[in-house]
């Protein structure tokens, strides 16, 4: 199960728990007609050729009915159609796209509003598609640092099991043939297959259980709160996890705040677009004490999951009046970091499952070897 900021519907949708504002026909409605659901990729070459329509002076109407029939994703199209009859209505773009929660997050129907509001939407929509590629981008090269040695481990798996279940019990049988006591290690091999024989039916059905129970425990809040601080305490993949939440909160903050969001408002959505909850529920934490007159830097401080050189940066464009510079600057050096890390474990994950591979592997060939050479031995 991929983190939340790693699904294509998430990474850029509201929190499962806003659908609650939507009304119950349209979330039943929307749950299945096709098209509704917008991908990063399609959202982010809308919102730039939105910008560039924009930006050459058409006006609101005419840029929406381009772009509803001239090479869209059919549900974007089928979707900016409503839109625009509904704009024409007499609707704001914003709200017309706040009922659509499943096509448009809430980062995307605030920092329209904003710039309906100041009169620089084009501008808002240009920042918006380099937010949304950023993002997409960051994501798709995790995941596909994430695709291979899963791959691996799950190839690797499923032989290990074969080999155990079906080749196992053969060489069992030539040992009981000879006699004698065998080896430790051929016992517990053995042992297992023996195991995975006997109750290898309420194995498969455990393993469908999990795979049916799990997603939809993680949809559940206190699931994704438990899953998303294990993942922030992994190791290795934990540093790597809040540097990636981190960058993303850092620019999310940025172009909010450089949109002329208020900063309360701008943690609220920033929260909802960390895509971990245990980080959310730390950015409404900081939210409340700003709210009541705390800085932000100390705020963040004393969640203790914000990185200390974050914490330092914030005071300085608090102090000088930069915040939203500084977060984009501090965004850039995570998200540089983020790609030397993965490239790093690129680069040491393939010795490492091989080696691991090879033990795994090593140890089932020697154990059913130890006994013929103890016999050959014996003879000898």
């Amino acid at each position: 199960m991929l983190p939340r900021w790693l699904d294509d519907d998430e990474a850029l949708g509201p929190d499962p728990d806003a659908a609650e504002d939507v009304p119950r026909h349209d979330r039943q409605a929307a749950w299945w007609r096709p098209g509704r659901r917008v991908g990063p990729k399609t959202l982010a070459v809308f919102s730039r050729q939105f910008a560039v329509l924009l930006d050459a002076g058409l006006p609101l109407l005419q840029s929406l009915e381009i772009l509803s029939v001239e090479g869209q994703h059919p549900g974007l199209r089928r979707i900016l159609l409503d839109v625009r009859a509904e704009v024409e209505a007499g609707s704001s773009l914003a709200d017309a796209l706040r009922r659509r929660p499943r096509a448009f997050g809430d980062l995307y129907v605030n920092l329209v509003a904003a710039g309906e509001a100041s009169g620089a939407l084009h501008t808002v929509m240009d920042r918006l598609a380099t937010h949304i590629e950023k993002v997409a981008a960051l994501r798709n090269q995790v995941r596909s640092a994430l695709t291979y040695p899963a791959a691996i481990l799950t190839v690797a798996a499923a032989v290990v099991f074969l080999i155990l279940w079906k080749v196992i019990p053969v060489f069992q049988h030539l040992f009981d043939d000879m006699g004698g006591d065998l080896p430790l290690l051929t016992r517990l091999v053995v042992g297992t297959s023996e195991f995975i024989g006997a109750y290898v039916l309420v194995l498969v059905a455990l393993l469908a259980v999990a795979g049916f129970a799990v997603p939809r425990l993680l949809r559940t809040r206190q699931g994704r709160q438990s899953a998303d601080g294990l993942l922030l305490r992994l190791p290795v993949a934990g540093k790597l996890m809040l540097r990636i939440v981190t960058g993303r909160t850092c620019r999310t903050l940025s172009i909010l705040l450089s949109s002329g969001i208020p900063i309360l408002n701008a943690l609220s959505i920033a929260a909802e677009a960390a895509g971990n909850v245990v980080v959310a529920s730390a950015l409404h934490k900081v939210r409340r004490e700003v709210e009541q007159g705390r800085p932000i830097h100390e705020s963040l401080r004393q969640t203790k999951i914000f990185p200390a050189m974050l914490c330092q940066i914030v005071y300085v464009g608090e102090q000088t009046g930069t915040l939203s510079p500084m977060l984009t600057r501090i965004a850039d050096f995570y998200e540089e970091e983020v790609d030397n890390d993965v490239d790093a474990m690129m680069k040491l994950l393939e010795p490492a499952l091989i080696s691991i591979l090879g033990i795994v592997i090593g140890t089932i060939v020697i154990s059913m070897y130890l006994p013929m050479y103890s016999a050959l031995t014996q003879i000898g």
